[in-house]
């Protein structure tokens, strides 16, 4: 799985036992639970245009997540200052990371990125192929992708999947690109046995087709299973959509799901505690 065209890398800085120590000190106490943050970053800037990636850092220290799936991020653009945000959250944090770009932009690269506490073995990044392909201003094309990276967990082989769908009003894009994520998310379900974690910003809003097929592809919803509070994500001022899930595969339930307050991104970053299910 792992290629060039991922871009993926494994950076694992002097943080990590800092991250460490936080997550022991929350008290998680399962020693194959899993913590996994959604989030998108946003280019690392606020709904204001401000620069924010060192707020993420500091949340990703704070909470402690075993896994966390980023959208928007940049490697190396004009816009970000030519910083490398993902080596940034990387080193802020202590975790691994795999970058998945989907887009040559602005003298670097876009895409969707995971990090991990766990060993990397292997990543991929997949084009989400749409037909008739998408005319932007000016004629530009964004193609939407989806990360897969598979690491060494707790109880086994994990998979993680991430993805970023399109943004348009409407959904006749993203229907096409969600039935690709979907068909790599079931392979990977029957080759790990349901150890499969499904999440990012799917631009889509409960009791759409969208959100609807991967409940409908065997998928749990883990906010809608275990969620406290609102489950509204955007925009992080005030939110008044959900478009940012998780989705489990049967080798996972949710104990605890939250929205946290953040306003570091446009987004508001998803938190979910997962253990496995006994068999």
């Amino acid at each position: 799985m792992r290629g060039a065209a991922s871009l993926g890398v494994a950076l694992a800085a002097g943080a990590l036992a800092c991250a460490a120590g936080s997550a022991t000190m929350r008290g998680r106490g399962e020693g194959e639970s899993v913590r996994v943050l959604v989030y998108n970053i946003h280019a690392g800037k606020d709904a204001g245009g401000a620069e924010n990636l060192a707020r993420i850092g500091a949340l990703l220290r704070e909470r402690a997540p075993d896994l966390v799936l980023l959208q928007e991020v940049d490697r190396g653009t004009v816009r970000s200052g030519h910083v490398d945000q993902l080596a940034v959250l990387a080193r802020e944090s202590g975790l691994h990371a795999v970058f998945g770009r989907t887009l040559d932009y602005d003298g670097g690269a876009y895409g969707i990125a995971v990090l991990s506490r766990w060993p990397v073995l292997a990543d991929t990044v997949r084009t989400l192929p749409v037909d008739p392909p998408q005319a932007r201003a000016g004629g530009s094309y964004e193609p939407r992708g989806i990360l897969e990276v598979r690491v060494e967990a707790p109880g086994g082989a994990l998979t993680v999947l991430n993805t970023h769908l399109d943004a348009s009003v409407d959904d006749a894009y993203r229907w096409q690109e969600v039935q690709a994520v979907l068909a790599v998310a079931q392979a990977a379900a029957e080759e790990t046995g349901g150890r499969v974690l499904l999440g990012g910003d799917f631009n889509a809003e409960p009791g759409s087709r969208v959100v609807a097929a991967p409940g409908a592809a065997g998928f749990v919803d883990a906010f809608g299973d275990c969620g406290r509070g609102s489950p509204l994500t955007y925009p992080a001022r005030q939110p008044t959509k959900r478009i940012d899930y998780l989705w489990l595969g049967s080798a996972f339930r949710c104990i605890g799901a939250e929205v946290l307050g953040s306003e570091a991104s446009d987004h508001r970053p998803v938190l979910f505690d997962l253990v496995p299910v006994a068999r």
